[in-house]
């Protein structure tokens, strides 16, 4: 019974990570046409608009699960300057259903949002002058996933 469950809790996070390993070379750089590679990053973060051109840095990123249900964290590289990509999230999060709880531009700048039973922060950084624009940083997880102050003793 027991070797059962620990197969089926890791075939879900098996599967997650041949999909990041098939989209990434150099377990960094999605490859493929871009059509292929949103589909595959839409097909890991279901409900989650990107912004054109973001790509996945598999090395960065911990995504468990897939599609709607997903937790973790995934970074993402952003073509955009992050004042793009800021107005990007905070139009293109709620016409897909999702919540702002807050929203913080600054140099590093936090969105949270909410969606049903699920929160999603969003962290956009500058990138390097050789890079990408921006630095994207979405963790995702149930909301109030049972946290429970610690006991004085």
């Amino acid at each position: 019974m027991t070797s059962l469950k620990l197969n089926t809790c890791l075939a879900p996070m098996l599967c997650t990570a041949l999909l990041l390993s098939g989209c990434a070379s150099s377990g960094d750089s999605p490859t493929g046409t871009p059509d292929e590679v949103n589909q595959i990053q839409a097909q890991l973060l279901g409900d989650m608009p990107l912004p054109a051109g973001a790509r996945i840095m598999g090395t960065d990123s911990l995504i468990i699960g897939r599609g709607d249900n997903w937790v973790g964290r995934v970074v993402l590289n952003g073509l955009q300057s992050p004042t793009d990509i800021y107005a990007f999230f905070q139009a293109e999060y709620p016409k897909s259903g999702w919540t702002t709880v807050t929203a913080v531009k600054s140099k590093t700048s936090i969105l949270v949002f909410t969606k049903g039973e699920r929160t999603s922060t969003v962290e956009i950084n500058e990138g390097s002058l050789t890079g990408p624009k921006s630095i994207i940083t979405i963790t995702a997880s149930p909301k109030n996933a049972n946290v429970i102050a610690p006991t004085k003793r």
